[in-house]
């Protein structure tokens, strides 16, 4: 069982212009909305790899039944628990250069009785799936929400035996690791806020994943987009470094909730550490070339699954 956790989901909306310039009004080509927010492009490359994922999110007004609406299309198990404010929009600008403006809404604010129903919600399915159930938190936090709020839902997850997996970063994953998440699987610049260093050579990101394990994760991973990706499967094991595949990309915006959908299901099923790795990478190059966040090609991926080779990562200039 996978259950993907989204307390702060989304709508995706895709224009197409030729350029975006500063302070000049511009006509879209094309407009297109998907379901969105992190954990639900989780989802749906999970759904990609064969999976029968579940999904959980705070969802308001029109834009949280639209939410809901496409996820039923896309196949994916959605359990909603209702808030009264509307479901936030992320704004994703595709000029012909390739150049990917993007913008985040915050998302409305949820009151205390909203998260605590959010909370207990969470909690049920994490006792139904129990030692079964792979439980993936990724994303931002929505408006007034704690940062220890990932933090108390891995601890919860994790006592009712479900393996947890977060991608988030600033405060809230700084606080997460000392609930002991299975895996993190931050960005660069997330990993850097985390943990208040600066992240820019290969000894750094050696020294960001021993932070994270030795402050509580079992097991990291940072990807450095066009630098790759490093993951560290445990104190006692070597890390392992996966380049990235050069390619042209429709858009960046999901690789890293690909590349944490491609490590979740690759783990679960008893993958190596190097497989593990292989298939995240795969997934995330897959996404590039996706018609929209998380909508990769199994077949794409396959592809690039083959063609990856996963090297141990030895700390160096």
């Amino acid at each position: 069982m996978f259950l993907c956790v989204s307390p702060n989901p989304a709508i995706d909306k895709r224009l197409t212009l030729p350029v975006l310039v500063s302070g000049e009004i511009h006509r879209a080509r094309t407009v297109h909305t998907f379901p969105g927010g992190k954990s639900t492009h989780v989802a749906m490359v999970l759904k990609a790899l064969g999976a029968e994922p579940h999904w959980i999110g705070l969802c308001g007004g029109s834009l949280g039944a639209q939410l809901l609406a496409g996820l039923k299309r896309l196949g994916v198990n959605a359990h909603s628990v209702a808030a009264a404010g509307e479901t936030r929009t992320n704004l994703e600008i595709l000029d012909d250069a390739r150049i990917v403006t993007e913008i985040r809404e915050p998302g409305s604010s949820v009151s205390e009785a909203e998260l605590a129903a959010f909370g207990r919600a969470c909690n049920e399915l994490f006792e139904k799936g129990g030692k079964s159930a792979n439980v993936v938190f990724s994303g931002s936090l929505p408006v007034d929400a704690p940062n220890n709020f990932y933090a108390n839902l891995i601890a919860a997850a994790r006592a009712a035996g479900c393996r947890t997996f977060l991608d988030t970063g600033g405060e809230p994953l700084r606080l997460a690791l000392a609930s002991h998440p299975d895996f993190v699987k931050p960005n660069r610049d997330e990993a850097a806020a985390a943990l208040d260093l600066k992240i820019t050579s290969r000894e750094s990101t050696a020294n960001a994943l021993s932070q994270f394990l030795s402050r509580g994760a079992g097991s990291a991973a940072i990807s450095l987009g066009a630098d790759g990706m490093i993951y560290a499967p445990g104190k006692s094991a070597p890390a392992l470094f996966a380049p990235a595949i050069p390619l042209p990309p429709k858009s960046t915006v999901g690789c890293g909730d690909a590349a944490l959908a491609g490590f979740a299901f690759a783990l679960s099923s008893g993958s190596s550490a190097e497989n593990a790795l292989r298939t995240a990478a795969a997934c995330a190059a897959a996404n590039c070339l996706a018609d929209s966040p998380g909508a990769i090609g199994k077949d794409i991926m396959d592809k690039f699954r083959s063609q990856i080779r996963v090297e141990t990562f030895i700390p160096g200039p």
